[in-house]
């Protein structure tokens, strides 16, 4: 077995597509016909939108709306790069809501949080020993 990929409910497809590429760079890979579904180009591990309408149909309606009025869900997406601080401020230059500004760990990683427009959480994070 694998990880295949992670799939993120959002309010709008495209305009999820758009804001990831904005804020993070990421291409996109996949757009359904329908605007339900999307994926972008982020490496071995695809990370994919559906949206709200497709989860309340794929789940009977039961699982919890990312709300980015809310404290966010006990999740984040992490994404690794070598200028966390430019990262940063890319992505709240382009909407991204800032939560923690960059600061070095104990052991030597960077790390910054920002939320997606869509209120999911987000790190932005140096290699691991890096």
């Amino acid at each position: 077995m694998k990880f295949g990929y992670t799939i993120v409910y959002v309010p709008s497809v495209p305009e999820a597509l758009t804001f990831y590429k904005d804020a993070f760079g990421f291409e996109t890979r996949f757009l359904h016909d329908s605007n339900q579904y999307g994926e972008l180009e982020t490496g071995t591990t695809v990370l994919a939108f559906a949206s709200h309408a497709m989860g309340e149909m794929n789940l009977d309606g039961q699982y919890q709306k990312a709300d980015p009025n809310a404290a966010p869900l006990g999740i984040e997406l992490a994404f690794v790069t070598d200028n966390v601080a430019s990262a940063y401020a890319k992505a709240v230059a382009a909407g991204a809501t800032p939560i923690k500004t960059p600061i070095e760990k104990p052991w030597g990683q960077v790390v910054a949080y920002v939320r997606a427009k869509d209120g999911f959480l987000i790190e932005l994070c140096s290699p691991i020993g890096g």
